[in-house]
């Protein structure tokens, strides 16, 4: 991949889409990220070129934005995708993580044969918000003798304090708000 030209305030590429999902949230959206391929070509490099030396063996990316971001990451870091995706998505047999929500709780799984002991595992993202789904990622990680390198979002809604949540692991973002 070429490197971008200059850079690129993706800032000015993310739409506040107010009340969304529900009344009193400000949805982050990164689909006009999406649509331009400069932008998000120099999104991936930046990526990249973070992880690029500290050998990545797989990449755990969170259902479903993460897949946009952590599939053409891991391509170029010559490493293998991990999918992770809520409950009864995969069609193999799974190990599964609960989790709570803000009102309830949710389930996500992995493949049981998608990591091995000493894998180094990268974590990615579109947003960390309160850090739930993110952590869940990280416990099946462990769980399965993988290492997490990292935990990559390109959107941090500090505000929510899901770093804190990730503690002890390494959290790093593009953009923080």
């Amino acid at each position: 991949m070429p490197p971008s030209p200059r850079p690129i305030d993706l800032k000015t590429l993310i739409r506040d889409v107010p009340d969304f999902p529900k009344p009193g949230i400000v949805f982050k959206d990164i689909t006009p990220l999406l649509k331009s391929p400069r932008a998000y070509r120099f999104t991936i490099r930046k990526l990249v070129d973070r992880y690029k030396k500290k050998r990545i063996d797989l990449v755990l990316a969170i259902d479903a934005r993460g897949f946009l971001f952590g599939a053409p990451v891991a391509l170029q870091l010559g490493a293998g995708i991990v999918p992770m995706r809520k409950k009864g998505k995969l069609p193999f047999k799974t190990h599964a993580h609960e989790y709570a929500l803000e009102y309830g709780s949710d389930t996500v799984e992995i493949h049981q044969d998608a990591l091995g002991a000493g894998d180094r595992v990268l974590v990615v993202d579109d947003v960390l918000a309160t850090g739930g789904t993110a952590q869940a990622a990280v416990e099946l990680i462990s769980r399965n003798g993988g290492k997490v390198v990292e935990c990559a979002f390109v959107i941090e809604l500090a505000f929510l304090n899901g770093r804190a949540k990730l503690a002890p692991q390494r959290v790093f973002s593009l953009l923080r708000y």
